[in-house]
């Protein structure tokens, strides 16, 4: 029997089989009820997602990368969540970085065959000088994608700590990874289709992982993006409502503030809370791994939720 007829992610559903006859709400009621079992699925990996967060937090911190790689929809969907951390987080385009199968051009069109080349996937992670700083995080629904698996093992071969979603389990990419995130959603409503559930499940993931290992090297404070440099004007007037409503100050004086630090939002904050110059608020910063509400307490100012002042209306 071929290996794909005992792949969770390759079965039927049946739930499904007469698809064809349904109305449209009819539809999208199946859906919405199978979507609903995309949470349990994640939720049952709660404990591999959570070490994934640390590693990836870990090895940004000291420099290192978050790199993700992966094929069709897998890839694409690791691309998507790369290229949201430069607008999301100021962090430099190379800290993120999302590897398809086929290069670029394949985000926006399928590239028959690229997905079957191993070497192709090792040579992506080599020319990208991969090493023990970096964290890869192999994409693979079925968790056998040759590209995937290629790649995953130059990574460990470099010295790369790895980690593999799949949605079937067990899988060749689970065996050759450090964490192994096995998502079992179950089988898609048209067989196959993989950008249904097992796609939801591993965005829901990806955000995860992303968002997780910011939080954890400082890019936000509570559950504000702070660490933002204030470039334009919808951007200054973020800044100031963040400083004026986590800081308890004027708009004039979060403006003054905002200026003294070259619009750079983290050093505001902590000269607005630990009533300290700019220098020193940056070296506050740098000594404890660019978290906030850490530098303000080791000023001796004990971070606290602060009322926001109440604003003149206009």
């Amino acid at each position: 029997m071929p290996l794909e007829d005992h792949l969770l992610t390759e079965s039927r559903n049946p739930l499904s089989e007469a698809i064809d006859t349904l109305s449209p709400s009819e539809i999208v009621r199946l859906m919405n009820s199978e979507d609903a079992r995309v949470v349990e699925a994640v939720g049952a990996e709660a404990d591999s997602i959570a070490r994934a967060i640390e590693w990836a937090a870990d090895r940004l911190g000291r420099g290192g990368r978050l790199i993700y790689a992966g094929a069709g929809t897998s890839g694409r969907l690791g691309v998507l969540d790369a290229a949201e951390c430069p607008p999301t987080f100021s962090t430099p385009p190379e800290m993120v970085v999302g590897l398809i199968a086929g290069g670029p051009s394949a985000f926006t069109r399928a590239i028959e065959g690229a997905e079957d080349d191993p070497d192709r996937g090792a040579a992506d992670i080599d020319e990208r000088n991969v090493g023990p700083d970096d964290l890869v995080v192999g994409i693979a629904t079925s968790g056998r994608t040759p590209y995937v698996i290629g790649a995953v093992r130059a990574a460990r071969r470099r010295g790369a700590a790895t980690v593999g979603i799949a949605c079937n389990r067990p899988s060749l990419l689970g065996s050759e990874v450090d964490i192994e995130i096995a998502l079992l959603v179950g089988p898609e409503i048209i067989a196959g289709s993989t950008r249904l559930k097992a796609g939801t499940a591993t965005k829901m993931v990806l955000n995860m992982i992303s968002t997780g290992a910011m939080v954890r090297i400082g890019k936000t404070l509570g559950n504000r993006m702070v660490d933002m440099k204030s470039s334009n004007e919808k951007l200054r007037i973020r800044a100031r409502r963040m400083l004026r409503e986590l800081a308890g100050i004027d708009d004039d004086k979060a403006r003054e503030i905002l200026e003294r630090c070259g619009g750079q939002l983290k050093p505001a904050l902590v000269v607005a809370m630990a009533g300290v110059g700019r220098d020193e608020a940056q070296a506050l910063l740098d000594a404890h791994s660019g978290q906030v509400r850490a530098a303000v307490a080791a000023a001796g100012q004990g971070f606290r939720p602060i009322t926001p002042v109440a604003q003149p209306k206009k």
